[in-house]
C-alpha cells in the first residue's frame, strides 16, 4: 500500500512542478519554436520532463533511499542523462555531447551490474558477449534513448507509448519481486499521468528533451534489467514501436541514399496522423494500443527459449511495417 501512496504523491508534485515549468517557461528559456517539420503552430513552453524528473527525485528517497542507494551509480547515470537534456531545452546541445553523457552514463550502469552480456539461444547457439558487452550495451542504449526522442513528435504520443512500455516493466518487477524495477516503472508512470494532463492534445507544453532522453535511458535502464526474466527478444516486443520506426525509418533513408540521421516528417506517427485525418488524438490512441499488444505478446514468452524464430517474427513485423509504410507513403505523396 505504501509504493502506490509514493505513487499517488509522485503524481500530484508532478502535476503541480510541470504546471509551474509551464508557467515560466518564458522567463527561463524554455520555449519551442515551430518549423517545418513540427505539428503544432504556435510557440509553446518545453522542459516539462524538469517537472516530471523533479516529482521523482523529491519524493523516491524520502521512501526508497536504501533501494537508491543500492544502485547509486544508475541513479547519477540518470542524473546526468537528464541534465544534458535539460541544457538541450534550455539552449540546444550538439548531439555529440548528448551521446557522450549517454555514454558516459552507460558505462556508470555497468559498475551496478546492469549490462547485456548474453543475448539468449539462438537456433541452439548460446550467444554470450564477454569482453564485448559493455560495448555492445553503449549500442543498444544510446540507439533506444535516440529512438525514444524520435517517437515524441505528437502530442501525448511519447508519454503514451512509454507508459504502456514501462508498465510491462512493472509488471516483471511485480511478478519476480523485483523493488527496483517496479519502483522506477512505477514512479515514471505516475509522473507521466501528471505530465499527460498539460500534453493531451492540444498541449500546453512538451516533455523536451530532458523528458524525452531521461525517459529512454530509463527504459533501456529497465529493459536491461528485465533480462534476468525474460528473453531478449521479448525486450523487442515490449518496446517494439520506438524500435521499429526508427528501424525503418533509417532503412528508407539508407535505400533513397540519405543520411540515416537527417530530420523529416515520415516517422510511423507522421504518416498514420495524415490517415487518421490530422486527428491526433486518434493517433496516439491508435499507436498506445499497438504498442500494448506488441508488449503483452513480449510478455508471454518464457526465460530459457530458443529465440531464434521469435527474431525472424520480430524481422519480419519490421518489413511488414516498412512494406505498409511505403504504400501508405506513396497514397500520401510524401517525400520520403
Amino acid at each position: 500500500m505504501q509504493m502506490y501512496m509514493v505513487f499517488v504523491g509522485i503524481f500530484i508534485l508532478s502535476l503541480l512542478l510541470v504546471g509551474l515549468v509551464k508557467h515560466y517557461a518564458a522567463e527561463m528559456g524554455l520555449i519551442d519554436v515551430p518549423n517545418e517539420r513540427s505539428t503544432h503552430r504556435n510557440h509553446t513552453p518545453r522542459g516539462a520532463g524538469i517537472g516530471f524528473y523533479l516529482a521523482i527525485a523529491l519524493v523516491l528517497p524520502i521512501f526508497y533511499f536504501d533501494v537508491i542507494l543500492s544502485y547509486a551509480s544508475t541513479c547519477i547515470a540518470v542524473l546526468l542523462v537528464f541534465i544534458v537534456g535539460l541544457l538541450d531545452d534550455h539552449r540546444d546541445t550538439s548531439p555529440n555531447t548528448k551521446f557522450l553523457i549517454i555514454i558516459v552514463s552507460t558505462v556508470l550502469l555497468y559498475f551496478d551490474n546492469i549490462v547485456i552480456d548474453h543475448l539468449g539461444v539462438f537456433f541452439g547457439f548460446e550467444l554470450s558477449l564477454g569482453w564485448f558487452a559493455l560495448p555492445f550495451t553503449i549500442f543498444a542504449v544510446v540507439g533506444f534513448t535516440n529512438a525514444m526522442n524520435l517517437i515524441d513528435g505528437l502530442d501525448g504520443l511519447a508519454a503514451t507509448v512509454s507508459m504502456v512500455i514501462l508498465g510491462s516493466f512493472f509488471v516483471v518487477g511485480y511478478t519476480y519481486d523485483d523493488l527496483f524495477m517496479m519502483m522506477m516503472s512505477g514512479a515514471f508512470i505516475s509522473a507521466l499521468l501528471g505530465f499527460l494532463v498539460f500534453n493531451w492534445h492540444p498541449a500546453s507544453i512538451f516533455m523536451g528533451d530532458s523528458g524525452s532522453l531521461t525517459l529512454g535511458f530509463v527504459i533501456s535502464l529497465l529493459a536491461i534489467k528485465s533480462l534476468a526474466y525474460l528473453p531478449t527478444v521479448s525486450i523487442l516486443f515490449i518496446a517494439a514501436i520506438p524500435i521499429l520506426d526508427t528501424l525503418v525509418v533509417m532503412m528508407r533513408r539508407k535505400i533513397k541514399a540519405r543520411s540515416m540521421f537527417s530530420a523529416d516528417r515520415c516517422h510511423i506517427h507522421h504518416i498514420l496522423r495524415h490517415f487518421f485525418a490530422e486527428d491526433t488524438r486518434n493517433t496516439v490512441l491508435f499507436l498506445g494500443v499497438f504498442q500494448a499488444i506488441y508488449s503483452l505478446t513480449g510478455l508471454q514468452l518464457e526465460k530459457h527459449m530458443d529465440e531464434g524464430f521469435l527474431l525472424i517474427l520480430f524481422l519480419l513485423n519490421g518489413i511488414l511495417m516498412y512494406m505498409f509504410l511505403a504504400a501508405m507513403i506513396k497514397r500520401q505523396k510524401r517525400n520520403c
